[in-house]
């Protein structure tokens, strides 16, 4: 049974989740996403400029709204200091309006989550204008979540092609996210430390916005500017345990690679690093949004991860047991990333999969609604957040002959969830710290 806390005093500039739980879900998945927004985030984090230049780059889905709020705040406290550089984002992440557009600063973007030819030109020209740097100049990198695919630059001997498919491999059969960037990293030239160690002796600071489980900075985007924990066996003992074939050109570069630049190397001495942003804090900004309209609220936690379906069935039951002799209502939380094992050829993300499993497990029962969305705007690689369903919608999906399980067998809970009318369109949000779960559990009624 789920402990339930005090509410607190209601705000009555919220909508009230007794008569409006869909526009109050919504409102508190906004409210989520505000709180990690670079806008928010970098002003007061700018570095004294050094003798020398300022170089920054940056690759990630929040990449470019990262170095809007980062060129702005230095502009306006530090202006005749020289900055430039260029970082790259997803298609359609870049900043369009054009007061929020970059002067100094480059915005590439290129494709995720696959990588294409412009990722690799990214990754090529980040290299080149880190080597000239020297020990009085500093390199500032803003790195956040889908930076992996987006600087995409091989190992010597290893075709892009090669790469992508092993990428893709990776990710239809449901490897999380710390295996995948653990063999990005070992088949790259940039990532694990090797885009720092290009711009050394020069000084690297990093900021991220993470959307790893656990907010492991080295993780994040696959780590391009901090030292690297893992090794090329450990890449090619992921490889052989999920049965995923490579060419003889990757075994060899995997047995033979040496150690990308390994934690506690001295070259990382004066680097520094800091997480400005992480998935409890989009969480924290719900619970305090939920609780100052007096709902109870339970944060089952920022990292949870496995098969996406299967946690939303766990989180439909632990649901309607919490309701069971419920006085009031109750909002459970939960972040984290999920994996999907592709076995139909459906649409979907594993946000839209995960609620299609609690769907599936709560089967209309009253009182209860849900809401999962991928904070970045975009769930997998479609063109929807995530979407939300109400307990009507069990009984609206069987009218339209929608059945949750034909939908999950075929992995095509965005095909379930448009027929409903239930997908949520945010469009980019320009940040990332991966997913946001929202179910909202009333009393049953008399």
């Amino acid at each position: 049974m789920v402990a339930i806390p005090s509410p607190s005093s209601p705000d009555p500039a919220l909508p009230v989740p007794l008569k409006y739980p869909s526009s109050w879900l919504r409102g508190l998945a906004d409210l989520a996403v505000r709180a990690v927004h670079p806008d928010s985030l970098l002003p007061g984090e700018l570095p004294a400029p050094p003798p020398g230049r300022t170089l920054v780059v940056g690759a990630g889905k929040a990449a470019a709204a990262m170095a809007v709020a980062l060129e702005r705040a230095w502009l306006a406290h530090q202006p005749e200091a020289p900055l430039q550089g260029l970082v790259v984002t997803r298609y359609g992440h870049g900043s369009q309006e054009q007061d929020t557009t970059c002067k100094r600063i480059e915005v590439l973007e290129a494709s995720h989550p696959m990588p294409d030819g412009l990722s690799e030109q990214a990754a090529r020209r980040m290299l080149e204008a880190v080597e000239p740097l020297g020990e009085e100049d500093l390199l500032i990198a803003l790195i956040s979540g889908g930076g992996s695919a987006l600087i995409s630059l091989p190992a010597q001997g290893i075709a892009l092609a090669e790469k992508q498919a092993i990428n893709r491999e990776l990710l239809r059969c449901g490897a999380p996210i710390r295996e995948i960037n653990t063999v990005r990293r070992h088949l790259s030239v940039i990532k694990g430390g090797r885009l720092a160690a290009a711009a050394h002796p020069a000084r690297v600071l990093t900021w991220l916005i993470s959307d790893v489980p656990g907010d492991d900075p080295t993780l994040v985007a696959s780590g391009p500017t901090l030292p690297d924990a893992t090794s090329p066996a450990d890449a090619l003992g992921i490889l052989e345990r999920h049965g995923i074939a490579i060419s003889d050109a990757v075994r060899h570069h995997l047995q033979a690679a040496g150690r990308a630049p390994a934690m506690g190397d001295a070259g990382f001495a004066r680097d520094r690093s800091r997480v400005l942003a992480r998935g409890c804090d989009a969480l924290a900004a719900a619970q305090r949004g939920a609780e100052s309209a007096g709902v109870a609220v339970c944060v089952l936690g920022d990292d949870l991860e496995g098969e996406a379906r299967e946690l939303g069935r766990a989180q439909g039951h632990l649901a309607l047991a919490a309701q069971e002799g419920l006085e009031q209502p109750l909002l459970i939380l939960s972040g984290g990333e999920t994996s999907v094992t592709m076995t139909g050829d459906g649409r979907g993300g594993r946000n839209v999969e995960y609620l299609l499993g609690l769907f599936d497990a709560v089967r209309g029962a009253p009182g209860i609604h849900a809401l999962a969305i991928d904070t970045d705007g975009i769930d997998g690689s479609e063109d929807n957040a995530g979407a939300l369903f109400l307990p009507e919608d069990w009984a609206r999906a069987r009218e339209q002959g929608l059945d949750p399980s034909d939908f999950l067998s075929r992995n095509d809970a965005y095909t379930f969830f448009q027929g409903l009318d239930r997908l949520i369109m945010t469009g980019p949000t320009r940040t990332n710290v991966n997913d946001f779960r929202a179910i909202l559990i009333l009393p049953r009624t008399p």
